[in-house]
């Protein structure tokens, strides 16, 4: 049975970054992949289990560091000015401290998603001019779960766990020698006009959704690679990856589940997220530092399935050095974007979009009492959107699919996805 948890919000203040940021930085424009991005945080929720009787002391060394690396992170203390500068004015960071009435073995025992909201900042959806909020809370028993949002006007999740490592390595007394480099305005200059009938809110909902978590092991992975290796042709021959497997395999089960619903006719819509930074000429840093992805879409008719995993391989391989340059030189995206965000709207069209964190260092995120236990996601206002993360032992996948009520329902129960489907979690 999943409970509710009772979070007390204790204090709340405010970080400034503990030397001045250079008058010269004061400005940090928004390139034009930052500007084209949804008004909304990228959030994460990072449990730690810890023996010490005393778990407020680790207060004062989060705070401290989260202080010393905001001078490295300069614009996460800013605020974000008419989608094209953020002022780097130092006025900081949210900082909020809650007290969980109950122990972190009832959390992880049966997650209970709607409720880790209650693990962010209390006034999170009212906080978009902020660039980063945190929310430590101490549970009863001595854990910890820190709860982080990043702005993703100005941040991918590259960047985002980039700055939980090194905020992470500082609180340690690691400093590293490798900084951020904010140089992606000049890679990709802001537009004022060009956006003209472009809205980044396109896509987000306000209807309810249900977010709920799969587990799918690495035996259950490796036997859909074998599975969708041996469905492509001979000539074509893919070998997929555990993400490519696993998106074409979730996409194949959401719409056998609910093909009574669209019906066979629907046009299909595939989106999934690519990072750019090893695709452009030449490749940027990890250290690279803002929205540096762009989406592959894959469109086709339901009766094309059988070669999901090689129009998805094709869809990505178009994401290139030469994409990348066109990307850079004019408003041909910007023209396709607005014409795919059309296509979304329209309900005609069956959508579903995939995003993946398993090359990440999601499990790097250590202040110095160990790697997170158990890393958790919360719901994201886009309906039919799956978010890959890797589980901390083994190859596995944890899948968070965020659906509509009803379209969930018949995707939870649906015996083909369960048969590889080792943990479910809901939030039903």
């Amino acid at each position: 049975m999943k409970m509710k948890v009772e979070v007390e919000v204790i204090s709340k203040e405010i970080i400034k970054p503990s030397s001045p940021t250079p008058t010269h930085l004061r400005n940090y424009q928004l390139s034009f992949l930052d500007q084209i991005n949804p008004p909304v945080y990228i959030s994460s929720i990072f449990f730690y289990t810890n023996n010490e009787a005393y778990a407020y002391s680790k207060s004062n060394k989060l705070k401290q560091s989260l202080s010393d690396v905001l001078m490295r992170y300069y614009p996460l203390a800013g605020r974000v000015k008419d989608n094209l500068i953020v002022d780097c004015n130092d006025e900081g960071v949210l900082y909020c401290e809650a007290h969980v009435k109950c122990r972190l073995s009832d959390i992880v025992a049966v997650p209970n998603p709607p409720e880790f909201k209650k693990f962010l900042p209390s006034d999170i959806d009212g906080t978009h001019h902020l660039v980063f909020v945190v929310q430590v809370n101490y549970f009863t028993c001595g854990g910890i779960a820190i709860g982080a949002c990043i702005s993703h006007k100005i941040a991918d999740g590259t960047s985002f766990f980039m700055f939980m490592k090194s905020w992470a390595a500082t609180a340690r007394g690691d400093e590293s020698d490798k900084y951020p480099q904010f140089q992606l305005s000049t890679l990709f200059p802001p537009r004022s006009t060009a956006l003209s009938g472009f809205e980044p809110e396109t896509g987000m909902t306000k209807e309810k959704l249900v977010l709920k978590r799969f587990v799918f092991s690495s035996s259950s992975i490796a036997a859909l690679k074998a599975k969708y290796e041996e469905s492509s042709s001979l000539e074509n021959r893919v070998h997929p990856s555990r993400v490519e497997a696993l998106s074409a395999f979730i996409w194949n089960q959401y719409v056998a589940s609910t093909k009574e619903k669209f019906g066979p006719e629907k046009l299909n819509l595939v989106v999934l997220a690519v990072n750019l930074r090893t695709r452009m000429d030449p490749p940027l840093s990890e250290y690279s530092f803002g929205n540096i992805y762009r989406v592959a879409t894959v469109i086709f008719s339901t009766e094309e399935h059988y070669d999901l995993v090689g129009k998805v391989r094709a869809a990505i391989g178009k994401i290139n050095m030469d994409f990348v340059k066109k990307l850079q030189e004019g408003n041909e995206h910007l023209d396709s974007m607005k014409e795919i965000s059309g296509k979304v709207m329209k309900k005609d069209l069956l959508s579903l979009s995939f995003t993946s964190f398993c090359r990440f260092p999601v499990y790097e995120v250590d202040f110095g009492w160990g790697s997170p236990m158990w890393v958790g996601w919360v719901s994201l206002p886009f309906k039919n959107l799956v978010t890959f993360i890797p589980t901390k032992y083994g190859d596995g996948i944890e899948a968070w699919v965020n659906l509509k009520g009803e379209d969930m329902a018949k995707f939870e129960s649906d015996t083909g996805l369960l048969a590889y489907v080792s943990t479910t979690t809901s939030n039903a």
